[in-house]
């Protein structure tokens, strides 16, 4: 197959695989000049991946709208409260135990929301996982507290998706701002509009922005988790 044919031909790819990350940089770094310098200068990005279901759904809701360290502590104290992080265990927790370790008022009734939903039948991320996006993405943001960052990073970083693009990150869109050289931080609605001519390769693309704002100095204090 020639490289013509690989930009122009679709993907459906179940999950991001090592083959395939190799196949969409050569891909991207022939779409995109800045991209492909990325790739010479820091060389490819991991592949970072979470484990699909319940406790990292949940761990993503509770990194929305704060830092890395605190999200990473919050969880971390409860998985040492709750050591079988089920959707079962989560629900025997009162609010005076979950804002003891450090949980808000509004992250409760989210993650709450969250573990009843699975453990009442409602919601089964186990056959989400291989359903389109398109569904998946409507079933998550049923549940109150999950927008379509939550979501994104979800596909993305659980389930591997190769064509998902959180335009709603921060670290995305200071990535993308300074790579491209522009006068102001693009919104989440200009950054959709300005990276189509990646597809189906975005996720590939957001890895390597994401490994871009990582090799600069202050990166890891506004960087969502990754791994």
């Amino acid at each position: 197959m020639t490289l013509e044919e690989t930009t122009t031909q679709t993907f459906k790819l179940e999950s991001l695989t090592q083959e395939s990350l190799t196949r969409g940089l050569m891909v991207l770094a022939n779409l995109d000049s800045d991209l492909a310098r990325i790739l010479e200068t820091l060389g490819p990005p991991p592949i970072w991946s979470r484990e699909p279901g319940f406790a990292t759904l949940l761990c993503i809701i509770l990194e929305q709208q704060v830092s890395v360290a605190a999200a990473r502590a919050i969880f971390t104290r409860l998985c040492e409260v709750v050591v079988t992080l089920t959707p079962e265990n989560f629900l025997k927790l009162n609010d005076v135990q979950l804002k003891g370790i450090g949980f808000s008022r509004q992250k409760i009734q989210y993650c709450r929301g969250l573990a009843d939903a699975i453990a009442s039948g409602q919601l089964d991320l186990t056959k989400l996982e291989k359903m389109d996006e398109t569904i998946i993405r409507t079933e998550l943001k049923r549940l109150k507290g999950i927008g379509d960052w939550t979501v994104d990073i979800y596909l993305l970083m659980a389930l591997q998706r190769p064509d998902v693009f959180p335009k709603g990150d921060l670290a995305i869109a200071i990535a993308f701002q300074k790579l491209k050289g522009l006068a102001t931080r693009p919104t989440p609605a200009q950054l959709e509009a300005m990276t189509q001519h990646w597809r189906p390769w975005r996720a590939i693309a957001a890895r390597l922005l994401w490994h871009y704002y990582l090799s600069n100095a202050n990166g890891n204090k506004l960087m969502r988790v990754l791994q």
